[in-house]
């Protein structure tokens, strides 16, 4: 299985805009779970302590293995919810390691 980890530092500096940002996008990408066949497990989350040096979001998401990981990043469902993640995002960092 992989296990694939993201986490997010959104671009608005406005304190309350980015914690609005940073729940809509953790609703959407647990909204994947169930609609996205390759996700084994999924769930995403804002940031709970607020420490300047956290991110903002955190994903962690269980597939299959390299193929499902592929599978999912092209599923609709998914590429919409990238789309509007792009948009309030200023940087990303992954890692997909094997559980």
């Amino acid at each position: 299985m992989i296990r694939h980890v993201v986490m997010w530092k959104l671009a608005s500096e406005d304190a309350a805009e980015r914690a609005e940002q940073a729940a809509e996008v953790a609703r959407r990408l647990n909204a994947l779970d169930g609609v996205v066949p390759q996700l084994r497990a999924v769930r995403a989350g804002a940031n709970a302590v607020p420490i300047d040096s956290n991110w903002d979001v955190a994903l962690v998401a269980d597939v299959d293995d390299v193929e499902a990981l592929d599978a999912y990043q092209v599923h609709p469902a998914h590429v919409e919810a990238a789309g509007y993640i792009r948009s309030v995002v200023e940087s990303r960092v992954a890692v997909d390691f094997e559980v």
